[in-house]
């Protein structure tokens, strides 16, 4: 144990024993049993009270320390019913924080309201519940995967209290039987896994003794950094409940390197406080569970259920050691009749406000309850403070969107699952507003795909914009014509230079002449169906941007017929008069070489003309 701690239990004895003495009323009988099985540090005290002045009492007055008060997560006051009797009545007495003048500046004081006012020798016994987080400490703080995890203690074997004692005891519970320490008073027992402190008789107001207890636990430390819990109405039948756990191990940290193998061979002994797996407890007939993370579905999940309860119980995807972190989500659906309700003109909403998983404590906890689009007059009861807050979200279908009531509440232990209730109003009538957009909106699609079909939407037959359209579009069609037609005149020129080639390869001139007859014939039948286009294009204002091109064409056509039918007349002549080919080919070396030239000038207009 550290010296800082012991002097900080002894400083705080010194300003406890100067603190002002309360006399009317006595502890006849105290009983404290602290729980340490758990990270949750549990403390019930049963106190008989008796008062011992003339004065009737009503009000009894619980001392903490602030150094632990900071780690106060619950407290609660119930009435003792005796041995075999519930622990846990509903009827808990009235708490809260006073500020009594004249008392110690290192305590926190905590007033109870008694049921009934105590008069002078009577006597009242009840139960004080108060949970701790945070309070028990690794130490070591680092360990290795072998090593086992040890805790440290630390309290009072004396109950703190403003008033006289007549007889208490202490219990102290642990999760296993072997004990590295505990300090040793008068009295002192163990008995098994339980070390007993007292009785003790006659002790003074603020009577302190501090003890440390060092320990072996083998208990994970499930720690929800952050737990946020979205709980969405839905008027159709069903509760959506969704919740995004940011957990980790807050137990002794490891160090060194972890070793699969030896935690898959001893999981028991080479990683005794790993966490690996958790139970949540599930409202009855919850359906659509799943369980997953960032990178998608958990596999490793069982469920399983009755009619009186549903649990889950999750893995996660690698055992977590202390310090170690992990993310994940949790959802079902449950069904609306069984927590939502009306009463006096209003619907309320009623479910459990804590984790579904017990062996987790919370550092912070957001609730969200996200109500119907629509829902007014919104009010919160919960069994104990909260922070609260309003937002608004947007879902599918939605205009102005969706009421959520926000409670937040830090340091959240098993015993904070209580019921909490959300009241509202909410018109049935609103609820055929979403059947009544999805079939307008079909309607509407229908209406418009009805118009659309029958609807002229062409442009104005009258409109100048039409006529200059019809009037481009007759320009196309005659240039079109003209390019068809230049390219039959093209192939009849191949034709003729395949007359020529047969010529040199068997001498009959006759079949060439023949040749030479034909493409005559059809060359004439061509250029007379280019007047009449090349009139129209001529007489046309919108082809005036095109008319130069297509007259140049024709004339380059023209040209390269006369130079293709002269070649034409040359060779066959040369033949006949049985030249050579070499003379053949000196006659015929002009034509040719404007021949190629004016047929490359003629494709580069048509490709021109096609671009425009």
């Amino acid at each position: 144990m550290g010296m800082g701690s012991r002097l900080d239990l002894f400083l705080l004895t010194i300003a406890i024993l100067s603190g002002t003495v309360l006399s009317d009323l006595i502890l006849f009988k105290v009983d404290r049993r602290v729980d340490l099985t758990s990270q949750v540090v549990r403390v019930t005290s049963t106190l008989k009270v008796e008062n011992d002045g003339t004065n009737s009492v009503s009000e009894v007055l619980l001392a903490f320390p602030d150094n632990q008060v900071k780690h106060l997560a619950y407290l609660t006051v119930t009435p003792n019913e005796g041995k075999g009797k519930s622990k846990h009545s509903a009827n808990s007495f009235p708490v809260e924080v006073v500020h009594p003048k004249d008392m110690p500046p290192a305590l926190t004081f905590y007033s109870v309201s008694l049921p009934k006012a105590l008069g002078k020798g009577e006597s009242s016994t009840f139960d004080v519940l108060a949970v701790f987080t945070h309070t028990l400490r690794p130490f070591p703080e680092k360990i290795t995967q072998a090593d086992i995890q040890l805790l440290v203690f630390q309290d009072s074997a004396y109950f703190l209290s403003p008033y006289a004692v007549r007889v208490q005891s202490l219990s102290v519970k642990l999760p296993d039987a072997r004990i590295e320490s505990y300090t040793k008073l008068e009295n002192t027992k163990i008995h098994g896994s339980e070390i007993k402190y007292g009785p003790y008789e006659n002790l003074p107001p603020f009577s302190y003794s501090p003890i440390v207890v060092h320990f072996e636990s083998k208990q994970p430390f499930a720690v929800a950094q952050e737990l946020v819990r979205e709980i969405e109405i839905s008027h159709w039948g069903n509760v959506q409940v969704t919740e995004l756990y940011n957990l980790n191990h807050g137990g002794a940290e490891i160090k060194g390197e972890f070793s699969r193998l030896d935690y898959q061979a001893r999981p028991h002994i080479r990683g005794a406080s790993a966490l690996r797996n958790l139970v949540a407890r599930l409202p009855p007939r919850a359906r659509s569970v799943y369980y997953r993370d960032e990178i998608g579905n958990i596999s490793t999940s069982h469920l399983w259920g009755d009619s009186k309860k549903t649990e889950l119980e999750i893995e996660p995807r690698y055992p977590m050691f202390g310090g170690w972190r992990t993310s994940f989500t949790i959802g079902y659906s449950l069904p609306l009749q069984d927590f939502l309700f009306q009463s006096e003109g209003k619907r309320f909403l009623n479910i459990t406000f804590g984790c579904p998983i017990n062996d987790v404590v919370i550092d912070t906890l957001i609730v969200k309850v996200v109500l119907p689009e629509g829902s007014s007059d919104i009010s919160v009861s919960t069994p104990f403070p909260v922070k609260q807050s309003h937002e608004t979200k947007l879902s599918h279908l939605d205009v102005a969107g969706r009421p959520v009531v926000v409670l937040e509440k830090n340091n959240v232990v098993p015993e904070h699952n209580q019921y909490f209730q959300v009241y509202y109003k909410f018109n049935s009538l609103a609820l055929l507003r979403e059947p009544l957009m999805l079939i307008s909106g079909v309607f509407f699609l229908f209406v418009a795909c009805i118009v659309y079909m029958h609807a002229d939407l062409s442009i104005s037959k009258s409109s100048a914009s039409y006529l200059a359209k019809l009037q481009w579009d007759e320009v196309q069609g005659a240039v079109q014509q003209v390019q068809s037609i230049i390219n039959r005149c093209l192939a009849i020129h191949d034709k003729l230079e395949v007359s020529l080639r047969d010529l040199s390869r068997t001498g009959d001139a006759q079949s060439c002449k023949a040749a030479r007859k034909a493409a005559d014939a059809s060359l004439k039948e061509l250029t007379k169906e280019l007047k009449p286009l090349l009139g129209f294009l001529q007489s046309s204002q919108q082809a005036a941007q095109i008319l130069p091109k297509v007259e140049n064409l024709v004339a380059k056509e023209k040209d390269l017929q006369d130079r293709l039918l002269a070649k034409h007349s040359t060779v066959v002549d040369c033949y006949e008069k049985k030249y050579g080919g070499k003379e053949i080919e000196n006659r015929v070396a002009q034509h040719q070489q404007k021949i190629n030239a004016l047929r490359q000038e003629v494709d580069d207009l048509l490709d021109f003309i096609d671009e425009i």
